[in-house]
């Protein structure tokens, strides 16, 4: 890859990282988790949709409904509540940490679903190894405290949310623009969680540094976050873009530790390690340092966009 990919898989990271160290500031000012993801899809809304615009793929959403539905309930909407509920009980470095498990999920449910996603060989290891992560930081760091197990226990389901909506892209999805995906997902996130945000309003008038967290975490976090990892995949390829998730959590531990005195144990290193470990073996089916088992087909242009195919009628 080159400097400017690298540069904005960094930027990318960072972002990301930082998602949740604004939901907990948000979290601390008494803001309601529901209002928190509803201001966060909102605001990603507002600088995707005139990104997808510009780009002229939003004409491509015709006729892709129900998809963009499900995908907006499972891989925006319900992640995003599950993580905010959740992170009012444990530390925004473990719930960067326990989001990262979403490629060992991926690879279980491949096995059942997906021939090409499922793990063989020395895959099966990376699954195993990024289970024991995941057991490690339940039996370390959530043991002995229920509202931390169960705060634990949703982040966790939302990683297996990001897993079921990875696979239903490629497999419902596959050749509709993704970010005309993006940006019509955070437009449906918005219109579902309008109602309830409006019920749970903040009870007071908010802090500058509330306020602020709350537009870095929809506008950079989930807008411009988005944008720059769809250039990413346009630039090197989904594979080579996918290596953020890698980078990521280590930039949510650096954020909590430092800006919001934030514990980090052993245990909570170890876990970390394994998950991602185990996720990269598990999603490269091989050991660092091994060669590919085929080579890297070289990057093309992208494809002019087409009309988008009349989705099938099986139920989403």
């Amino acid at each position: 890859m080159n400097r400017r990919a690298w540069l904005l898989m960094a930027l990318l990271a960072a972002l990301w990282g930082a998602s949740y160290l604004f939901i907990k500031v948000a979290l601390e000012d008494d803001v309601a988790p529901i209002f928190v993801v509803f201001t966060r899809v909102a605001l990603g809304a507002l600088v995707l949709v005139p990104i997808a615009w510009k780009a002229g793929v939003l004409g491509a959403m015709r006729g892709w409904g129900g998809p963009i539905v499900f995908m907006a309930l499972v891989q925006v909407t319900i992640p995003f509540v599950l993580i905010t509920y959740g992170e009012q009980y444990i530390a925004s470095s473990l719930t960067g940490i326990l989001v990262s498990a979403a490629p060992i999920f991926t690879a279980l449910i491949a096995v059942r679903y997906d021939d090409d996603e499922r793990p063989h060989g020395i895959a099966i290891a990376g699954v195993v190894m990024g289970i024991i992560g995941v057991v490690l930081l339940f039996g370390v760091d959530l043991s002995g405290d229920s509202a931390a197990l169960v705060g634990g226990l949703l982040v966790l389901l939302a990683s297996v949310g990001y897993a079921v909506g990875s696979l239903y892209l490629k497999h419902r999805l596959r050749g509709v623009p993704a970010v005309g995906i993006a940006a019509m997902t955070m437009v449906v996130g918005t219109l579902v969680l309008l109602a309830p945000a409006l019920a749970q309003l903040p009870p007071h008038a908010l802090e500058p540094k509330t306020i602020g967290s709350l537009v870095a975490l929809g506008a950079g976090g989930t807008g411009i976050a988005f944008a720059i990892y769809y250039t990413l995949i346009v630039e090197i390829g989904p594979g080579r873009a996918s290596l953020v998730a890698y980078i990521a959590p280590g930039f949510a531990v650096i954020y909590g530790v430092t800006l919001l005195d934030e514990s980090v144990t052993a245990g909570a290193i170890l876990g970390l390690v394994l998950i991602l470990a185990g996720s990269w073996i598990a999603a490269e089916g091989r050991l660092p340092g091994q060669a590919r088992a085929t080579p890297v087909a070289p990057l093309e242009p992208p494809p002019a966009l087409e009309p988008a195919p009349e989705p099938a009628r099986e139920p989403a």
